[in-house]
């Protein structure tokens, strides 16, 4: 299997699924690694974890289906599943926790589809979705940037104990959030008066920041091969500033600024590394945009009226379900052809050709 990276009726050559995913893996190096710079041996553990379980549980799926595992094995797409789930995950996140999400995403939303090509929704984001639902709490202890190596970071050692569940962590290790800490202040406390409060454990801010600056770098390199397009992160998170802009200019006090919404969650990790998963998202130009556009729409919704803060997963989900009827109207005009052919005049051809 292999995906085509070509804008024109012009031949290119193939890509292989392998290589692609490959170069996903590596793009997502500088976020992984800012992640775990700032919030602890958790990160690492989850996603190595979660790739390992996503590649394990790949196998043994393959394998009752009697289907051969080195092919589609070498794809790397149950790796990088595994990889997107763990990092998106707590970094306190117990053993138990990853395994349901990744049976989720493999077993469920993938191979019970048919394996990769034919899942009509973003694996890892099943999975996240459903241990959000299932699990709220273990969700939402997020660790506080404490760093690697500070004086109050975890070691290594309770690190796997948290994994192992052989411990819990204390309240001073977790912390809550940019967005999750916004969304829940009081209606009565202004913007400005809940920063000056100062909310959040020292440098929280400044880690959101970092870890979103780095997944952009990533996704950056995502473009620079041509691995993704432009169009479904530059719609998602221009769709989400606009909003953003206009909620704020409406009323100030009580929402965050465009920026906020963009560097202190998911939302540029999900523009560019989840939303672009090339199976679950819509394939024209036009479509992508109209895809892109309706996640960063869904996503401030979400944040501004819904229950959970920050909403990436549960907007890509959706999306992923108006991804055929976006396809349907979207179709490209085909090379040589006056106008995009919607699929219904082949119908009437076939009719027209039956009745002669």
């Amino acid at each position: 299997m292999s995906l085509m990276h070509a804008s024109s009726p012009q031949a290119r050559a193939a890509t292989s699924t392998g290589q692609v995913m490959r170069w996903v893996l590596l793009a997502t190096l500088p976020g992984i690694a800012t992640q775990a710079w700032f919030f602890g041996w958790g990160t690492l553990i989850n996603v190595l974890s979660a790739a390992g379980a996503g590649v394990a549980l790949e196998a043994l799926v393959l394998r009752l289906r009697s289907r051969p595992l080195g092919l589609t094995l070498r794809d790397n797409s149950a790796l990088v599943s595994g990889v997107l789930l763990g990092v998106s995950l707590p970094p306190f996140a117990p053993w138990w926790l990853i395994l349901v999400g990744m049976v989720a995403a493999i077993v469920v939303a993938k191979q019970l589809f048919g394996g990769l090509g034919h899942n009509p929704f973003n694996p890892a984001m099943v999975g996240y979705a459903l241990l959000l639902i299932a699990f709220p709490v273990p969700m939402t202890q997020w660790a506080a940037p404490h760093g690697l190596f500070g004086p109050d970071a975890s070691s290594l050692g309770e690190s796997l104990g948290y994994f192992l569940g052989l411990a819990s962590p204390a309240d001073a290790m977790t912390g809550a959030t940019p967005l999750d800490a916004f969304k829940h202040k009081p209606q009565a406390v202004l913007a400005s008066e809940f920063w000056a409060g100062e909310p959040l454990p020292p440098g929280t801010l400044n880690a959101w920041h970092s870890a979103a600056l780095a997944w952009l770098a990533g996704g950056a390199l995502l473009l620079f091969k041509r691995i993704i397009s432009w169009h479904i992160p530059l719609s998602m998170l221009g769709a989400m500033v606009l909003i953003a802009t206009l909620m704020m200019a409406s009323d100030p006090s009580h929402h965050a600024g465009p920026l906020f919404h963009l560097l202190g969650g998911a939302a540029i990790f999900g523009a560019f590394f989840i939303a672009t998963d090339p199976v679950s998202a819509a394939t024209s130009r036009k479509g992508k945009l109209y895809y892109g556009a309706g996640i960063g729409v869904l996503v401030m919704v979400i944040r501004s009226l819904g229950t959970y803060p920050d909403a990436v997963a549960f907007a890509v989900l959706l999306m992923n379900f108006a991804v055929p009827f976006i396809d349907y109207y979207t179709q490209p005009r085909t090379y040589g052809h006056s106008r995009p052919n919607r699929g219904i005049k082949v119908k009437r051809i076939d009719d027209d050709e039956g009745a002669q």
